[in-house]
């Protein structure tokens, strides 16, 4: 069995993302053959695999990372907030269900979302089966590589959630793996979070924290040595890396608009435009909106700027406004009329300025939405926009499309369960390339498709921004040489840079291939075992076989309807990050 290590947090957003892809970059590029893994995740960024599983899009970074392809294996556990207190739960890549997070804890509160039944009847023995399933995942990745760094989720020091953990101690304890914790220390306090996060824990939880990593550090590391001394001192437990703040990484976020916003913001390159102008991208901050990465490649061309909004008079001044992907069509419609946004946007389209929906985004430019299964809300006037008409199916979509638009070779994924038929339109907006309509449709300035990503495509994005420009009346001109996959790549090894440069890489090697280190000490008062709490190193009695619907699933709350999409978590260990 191969090597590996999880890589936990004090918080979300504490840095574990960016480190699990940092230390797979590092590994790779010493010829070790590694994977990442994520037993559960929350999030309304996903990806598709080339076997049609979808998983959250920091696991495909971080295979991406790697440099091995995407597998349903990575993140065996998907929740996609559909509202404050329900999740669609994606399992081994696919939909199971929509539970709540009363049904997690078995009380009453499941819906009956698609293929999904009551919470209290899915209760019995859920934990043991969800752990068994993770645990074979891990086991089969460990089986095909030299080592698989898994991340946590939030803090592995959620006691009152312990119980229900399988990604944070839960796997480390089944499969044996020894857990650094990430700290965030710009946002203060780190040295605390570290002996907290620690002395919460139960003495069989504690024997597996091997060491701690400080993330996003400004100044002098020689001021902070002190400390970092002290914390040994105190917990037995090294620091096996410092690593600077660094500006600009840019990496696919997992959740949460206020992080996608930093994202924009670093994304964007610091260049002048190649032409004399420059285009400026208003993006609607709809309610549940999922992969709004789709505009990274955006904001990666010299001179296009690429802003969040969610005031109409924000739509003013921009040359393309986008209506992004949503988990709830219906809800992010509802939005829209209620701020202004939907006249905002008609007015546009009577004055051939051009919008661009996406997935979701498309669905509601179009004229009707027969939704019995997301909202339920039956039949729904859309904003008329595009002569589509949406009906959702129970099965959803899950493809990684190719095709041709404006001359030019495009890739996508598709993420639906919205199935549009389109009635009239000047043109599909995605063809085979015979002529033959692939996705979406075009009227005017209003484009609309179903697929994801397929902006990355540098030559369509290129042609695309060109018929933008020309639309919005601006002299504005693709850099012909921008290759999105180059500056992703480009990323990453600045993420595997800082894991070599600042970490003590071979403290990481010892732990990745020799486990968990002996004779740790137990930091008080630590946390009660739980009888749930199965004794370290035990395997789980109940064996990874997803049967019926939504048997097997977990669930947490879910996202807020606000539009800032900052999540709320109530039921599930470590929020979802």
């Amino acid at each position: 069995m191969g090597g590996g290590l999880l890589v936990a947090g004090t918080t979300s957003d504490a840095g574990k993302s960016v480190v699990t892809a940092g230390i797979c970059r590092w590994l790779v590029r010493k010829g070790v053959k590694v994977a990442p893994f994520k037993a559960q995740n929350m999030s309304l960024n996903s990806f598709v695999t080339r076997e049609g599983a979808e998983i959250g899009r920091a696991q495909a970074m971080q295979a991406a990372a790697a440099r091995v392809e995407p597998s349903a294996l990575m993140n065996p556990v998907l929740l996609k907030p559909g509202s404050d207190r329900s999740s669609q739960v994606v399992l081994l890549g696919k939909p199971v269900g929509e539970l709540s997070a009363r049904g997690y804890f078995g009380g009453p509160g499941g819906s009956d979302g698609p293929g999904g039944s009551s919470g209290a009847s899915l209760y019995g023995g859920r934990r043991e089966a969800l752990l068994g399933t993770v645990t074979e995942c891990l086991e089969e990745l460990r089986r095909t590589h030299d080592a698989v760094i898994c991340e946590g989720a939030g803090s592995p020091a959620e006691i009152n959630l312990r119980r229900t953990d399988i990604v944070n101690m839960g796997i480390a304890r089944a499969a044996r793996l020894p857990v650094v914790v990430v700290g965030d220390i710009d946002r203060g306090g780190v040295f605390a979070s570290f002996f907290g996060t620690t002395a919460l824990l139960s003495r069989a939880d504690q024997a597996h924290i091997a060491g701690y990593m400080v993330n996003k550090f400004r100044g002098d590391v020689t001021l902070l040595e002190p400390g970092l001394a002290m914390l040994r001192d105190l917990t037995g437990r090294p620091t096996v890396g410092v690593l600077p703040f660094a500006h600009g990484l840019g990496i696919d976020e997992e959740d949460g608009l206020r992080v996608s916003m930093r994202g924009a913001v670093r994304e964007s390159v610091v260049a002048p435009p190649h032409g004399a102008d420059v285009l400026r991208v208003a993006v609607c901050a709809v309610p549940l909106m999922s992969n709004f990465t789709d505009v990274d490649a955006l904001a990666a061309e010299p001179g296009v700027i690429v802003r969040f909004v969610d005031r109409p008079e924000e739509l003013a001044d921009a040359d393309l406004v986008i209506v992004p992907g949503t988990r709830g069509t219906v809800k992010a419609l509802a939005w829209l009329r209620e701020r202004g946004l939907a006249d905002a946007i008609a007015r546009r389209a009577a004055e051939g300025r051009p919008v661009l929906g996406i997935c979701g985004g498309y669905q509601l430019l179009g004229e009707r939405i027969e939704d019995d299964v997301e909202s339920r809300a039956g039949t729904v006037e859309g904003l008329g926009l595009l002569p589509v008409r949406v009906r959702f199916a129970r099965e959803k979509t899950l493809a990684r499309p190719v095709g041709e638009a404006l001359g030019e070779r495009v890739e996508g994924y598709e993420i639906h369960h919205g199935v549009a038929e389109v009635t009239g339109g000047d043109e599909a907006f995605i063809s085979d390339g015979q002529g033959r309509g692939l996705d979406g449709c075009r009227v005017g300035s209003i484009w609309g498709t179903h697929w994801h990503g397929s902006l990355e495509s540098d030559g369509f994005r290129r042609a695309f921004l060109r018929r933008v420009a020309d639309a919005a009346g601006r002299a504005f001109v693709p850099a012909p040489d921008t290759s999105f996959a180059a500056l992703r790549e480009e990323q990453l090894d600045r993420l595997g840079d800082l894991i070599e440069r600042h970490a003590d890489t071979d403290a990481l090697l010892r732990l990745i291939e020799g486990g968990v280190p002996a004779g740790l000490p137990f930091v008080p008062p630590g946390a009660p075992a739980h009888p749930a709490d199965a004794p370290a190193g035990e395997r789980p009695a109940v064996p990874a076989q997803p049967s019926d619907g939504a048997a097997d699933t977990t669930v947490n709350a879910a996202a807020s309807d606000a539009p800032d999409q900052s999540h709320s978590f109530e039921a599930l260990e470590g929020g979802t990050r």
